[in-house]
């Protein structure tokens, strides 16, 4: 994409530089590079060292086009030369305008026909095949070629748009913004219609409103029985019960923690906010393997219980009670983080207000403090909400006879029911509960206003808390720090124990079986069996966090400085992958990306798409909130200096976008390295990740290897987020100090993280 802005009545002596380019670029597609995926990877250079173009998998829509195969490729070749009837046109002739429009679009929908009615075995459809007849021909999925060839359709016809005057006539802006709607259309829109498509399936291929109803209302959904005296409830209520549950506990321990580090005078409170990062940076389920190290049956607190009083040991701690206390303590600090901006944003002076009318500490608390962190307060029981559906590593560690949506999902595609058309239909009721609870939140907060920031200065001083508060808050605070030390302590001791429960001699053994280094007469040996996983989770993170925050960072600058039609649904679209858990968004790609024309499953390429697309609301609304505090006058004095748009991005907003940078690009690789519920289905052997090898050893039995791992994890993530922020730096703002050192002053420096920016769906 280009920055050329259109100048009226310009007349071009030949073509517009946009316009070839952009041909340029999609004629090495169709001629020079592998319009199929090839074997191998197309990084390998395979294709052309393997006596390229003569090998017809590999062969450009040229080549094949030429040897007669894959004939229905040779059209595009055409309205690739198509542009060049603009020649020496006036870019402000309407014509101009209006024939790259349908060159573009022509171009991207015979791409889009040809590539979902061919499949494997020929025509996908039987009534293409009484028409046109049988053909020999398979479907594979889309190589570089045709990505290039389809990136100049869709840059060509965004050309034309912007010389009809959208978006002010700025090429790079309706370029950037058909770019961001064409990547969140085929991997967020495409794969969850295709899922939704997918639960009205019956076994023998066919679709049906039947199947899908029988399913959906089924018993082993549904099912109350436990109330009665059965066995067990419905999976789908066992979620929804869990959810509730962990996102009221979750959000009044947070509402705990803000009031302590904001309200009171704890001394620790630099050690309560370095405790809250750790759960973040801590895969969840790992919490719930050291909930099991400690009240399992062979845990420590189980073992000393049948020492000392007696005790028979049970299996209490699976089920509902662990996976509670596990899901607790994983997400409460999401839950702070949210809330300890909404608390201190609450205006002094509204609560001197209250006091000067007479009202008694209690009674301000609970009139006009509480009501005023509504939007917090429900913002993070949102979040725990959706944290909780969306969790698949817990449930799995922990759940026992206790089932869940997410587990059920992942065996009904990986177990031996091997039933798509269930786990679409389990993953359909998941993403209902998770839209019902937005709607919900937002139907409690209505239409009120909670604005108490405003421009005049506030100077006053929050009131103190009603002593019996302060002293439960103390006690609250107290108890959970003691049980989060006692939580990473079992992480760090268990990694260094032979045999937890049997064997607590102290041996390097686990880390030297998973980390083990040789040195051989070849050179270094990686013999530990978690360096593969290891390193291939490293490299999708490091490649995955930076385009996470460009895509966002692109798209909040297009929301907040760029006005265009339909710009509320552009909005709604990049942030639906907010909405969607983890479990969701795995089903969904297995399903979308499975078979052809985007054949992505069991590559790295998937792994990275499912981060970038899982994470992008965060840098969305970290974007949007550091923009907020941006004079548009800055970008506005660029434009007016003859910069384009592109320019003014790189060299004025950019710079001051620091914060926002840092913040997407510590959550985006924090997540890769955390994240569970979606990768569970994408991994491979070729390409595993850290969190799905832990798993493995987890069901194995093997904890003292899983916990070696985590622990490496967690200090890798301290040391690559000290590394991020000493990369991005700090902007300067005049004299304006800074945050301190250290993790505390990390978070200072960086933009209070939106709701947004603390999920992930496990």
């Amino acid at each position: 994409m280009t920055n050329a802005a259109v100048v009226p009545h310009a007349r071009s002596p030949g073509l517009d530089p946009t316009v070839r380019l952009w041909i340029l670029v999609g004629l090495v597609g169709f001629c020079l590079l592998p319009w199929y995926a090839v074997e191998g990877g197309f990084w390998s250079f395979a294709w052309l060292l393997d006596g390229w173009p003569f090998d017809e998998d590999a062969g450009p829509a040229l080549f094949l086009a030429l040897q007669g195969e894959k004939l229905w490729l040779a059209p595009l070749g055409l309205v690739l030369l198509a542009p060049l009837l603009t020649w020496g046109r006036d870019r402000a002739d309407p014509a101009f305008g209006r024939l790259l429009v349908v060159i573009g679009a022509i171009g991207l929908a015979w791409l889009v026909i040809q590539g979902y009615s061919i499949g494997h075995r020929g025509w996908r459809y039987g009534w293409l095949t009484d028409v046109f007849g049988k053909i020999g021909e398979r479907q594979y999925g889309v190589g570089y070629g045709a990505l290039l060839t389809a990136l100049a359709f869709l840059f060509l016809m965004t050309r034309g748009i912007a010389a009809r005057g959208a978006a002010g006539g700025d090429v790079f802006v309706t370029g950037s913004i058909a770019f961001v709607v064409a990547t969140v259309t085929i991997f967020v829109f495409v794969p969850i219609l295709q899922m939704l498509a997918n639960a009205f399936i019956t076994d023998d291929r066919s679709y049906s409103v039947a199947a899908f109803g029988e399913r959906l209302f089924s018993a082993r959904l549904w099912s109350l029985s436990c109330l009665t005296g059965g066995p067990r409830c419905g999976v789908a209520w066992n979620s929804f019960f869990l959810a509730v549950l962990v996102g009221i506990t979750s959000t009044l321990l947070g509402l705990a923690f803000a009031l302590v580090a904001t309200r009171t005078g704890f001394r620790w409170r630099r050690v309560l906010r370095a405790l809250t990062i750790l759960p973040i940076i801590t895969p969840a389920f790992v919490i719930g393997l050291a909930v099991i190290l400690l009240f399992g049956l062979s845990g420590f607190f189980t073992q000393l219980g049948a020492e000392v009083f007696g005790l028979q040991p049970t299996r209490w701690v699976y089920g509902l009670p662990g996976l509670l206390i596990a899901q607790t303590l994983a997400f409460t600090p999401i839950a702070f983080l949210v809330l300890i901006g909404v608390v201190e944003g609450v205006s002094p002076s509204m609560e001197e207000a209250a006091q000067t009318l007479r009202a008694g500490r209690w009674q301000t608390f609970l009139t006009v403090t509480l009501p005023l962190m509504r939007p917090g307060l429900a913002n993070a029981f949102l979040l725990g909400f959706i944290e909780s559906m969306a969790d698949f590593g817990n449930p799995l560690v922990l759940g026992g006879n206790f089932d869940v949506l997410s587990t059920e999902i992942f065996f009904a595609i990986v177990g031996a029911q091997n039933d798509p058309g269930m786990a679409a239909t389990l993953a359909v009721v998941l993403l209902i509960f998770t839209l019902a609870a937005f709607y919900a939140q937002r139907f409690w907060l209505g239409r009120r206003s909670y604005t108490t920031v405003s421009g005049k200065g506030d100077a006053g001083i929050h009131p103190a808390l009603p002593r019996p508060l302060t002293l439960a808050l103390y006690a609250v605070v107290g108890l959970w720090v003691g049980l989060s030390l006692l939580i990473y302590g079992t992480i760090v001791y268990g990694s260094f124990v032979r045999l937890w429960g049997v064997d607590h001699s102290l041996t390097l053994g686990h880390y030297l079986q998973a980390f083990g280094v040789t040195w051989t007469d070849h050179g270094l040996l990686w013999r530990g069996s978690a360096w593969s996983s290891f390193w291939t989770t490293i490299w999708i993170a490091v490649v995955a966090a930076p385009l996470t925050a460009a895509i966002g960072l692109l798209t909040a600058w297009l929301l907040v400085r760029q006005s265009f039609r339909g710009k509320r649904l552009f909005e709604f679209g990049t942030m639906l992958s907010f909405a969607i858990p983890g479990t969701v968004i795995g089903v969904s790609y297995v399903i979308a990306f499975n078979v052809p024309p985007i054949e992505l499953t069991g590559t790295g390429i998937i792994l990275v798409i499912s981060f970038i697309f899982r994470n992008m609301p965060v840098g969305v609304r970290a974007g949007i909130a550091s923009m907020a505090q941006i004079d548009k006058s800055l970008d506005e004095s660029s434009l007016t200096l003859g910069a384009g748009s592109a320019a003014t991005l790189r060299r004025i907003v950019l710079p001051l976008l620091k914060p926002a940078i840092l913040a997407a690009l510590v959550y985006s690789f924090v997540r890769a390295m955390t994240a569970i519920s979606a990768i569970i289905f994408l991994v491979s052997g070729r390409y595993d990740m850290a969190t799905s090898y832990i798993v493995g050893r987890v069901e194995n039995n093997e904890y003292g290897i899983a916990v070696a791992y985590a622990t490496v994890l967690i200090l890798v993530m301290l040391v690559v987020i000290g590394a991020m922020q000493l990369l991005v730096g700090r902007r300067a703002l005049g004299r304006r100090g800074s945050g301190g050192p250290g993790l505390s002053g990390m978070r200072t420096n960086m933009s209070p993280p939106p709701a947004a920016a603390m999920t992930g769906g496990g």
